[in-house]
């Protein structure tokens, strides 16, 4: 069940990020992508607030106190990843998410999963992060020749 609810919950993520992308995509045209950037987290913090109440006890206060570092390094994060996410797929399309999928399974599985929070980790795990790292290495000799 557990292997289960991971992918069901990836799914969910995965479908987000598409919908995330295709509305990157379609900001090419826009004047200033940064501002749509921002429009776009507006939207995404509206709908987290009326989904809150659903996940649990709602006391912004009591989040703040306890988790302020973390919602600091969150909130970097995701306008890090939201700016990336623009300029990339503006610019270049949706097919180089190979490459960001990729560095992200770099940066967070082995960056901050294994190094970082000493997540275990078994020889299925170091070979899907070893085929990550060749996906760039493959991508990277495709654009080269297109």
């Amino acid at each position: 069940m557990n292997a289960l609810m991971t992918i069901v919950f990836a799914l969910i993520a995965a479908f987000g990020n598409a919908l995330f992308a295709l509305a990157q995509r379609q900001s090419r045209d826009a004047a200033n992508g940064i501002l749509f950037v921002c429009l776009s987290a507006l939207v995404a913090a509206v709908l987290a607030l009326v989904w809150a109440p659903l996940a649990g006890p709602v006391d912004a206060v009591a989040i703040l106190r306890s988790h302020g570092r973390a919602l600091l390094l969150g909130g970097a994060g995701l306008f890090l990843t939201y700016v990336g996410f623009n300029l990339l797929y503006s610019r270049f399309g949706t097919v180089p998410y190979v490459v960001y999928a990729a560095l992200a399974v770099i940066t967070t599985a082995v960056g901050v999963g294994v190094l970082y929070l000493r997540e275990p980790v078994n020889r299925f795990h170091i070979a899907a992060m070893a085929f990550a790292v060749a996906a760039v290495a493959l991508f990277a000799v495709g654009q080269s020749r297109s």
